[in-house]
Formats: C-alpha cells, structure tokens, sequence
C-alpha cells in the first residue's frame, strides 16, 4: 500500500514539472507519407467493409433473379 501511494505521488510531481518546447521540425515529405498512409489505411478498412457487406448482397439479388416467378406451362 505504501509503494502504490509513493508511485502516485511521484507520478503526480512528475506531471508537475514545466515542460520544455521541443523545437522539432516536420519536413513536408514526412506530413505527405503520414496523410498517404492514414489515407490508405481509411481506404483499406472502408473496402474490406464494403466488400463483406456487398459479397453477399449481390449473391442473394443474382439467385432472386435467377430464380424468379415459376409459370405452370
């Protein structure tokens, strides 16, 4: 119980220190390659959806048409 209340305190003053700027840089080519990425990986997850939503869809129209109204000729 003491190590846990330690840890929490410790973890509260360490929260509570300033934080100092990074001064970091992202170049263009590195903002392009992550928009392609979250743009492949949205596309990616959207057709895998729509292909197991429409697979199936489309195999029931095809046998509803195929079947279809039988006439007693």
């Amino acid at each position: 119980m003491r190590l846990t209340k330690f840890i929490g305190v410790a973890s509260l003053a360490y929260l509570a220190l300033p934080v100092a700027s990074a001064f970091a840089y992202i170049g263009p080519g590195a903002g392009l390659s992550a928009l392609g990425s979250l743009l492949s990986l949205v596309s990616a997850i959207g057709l895998a959806i729509v292909g197991f939503v429409w697979y199936p869809v489309k195999r029931l129209l095809r046998g509803r048409k195929s079947k279809g109204p039988a006439t007693g000729k």
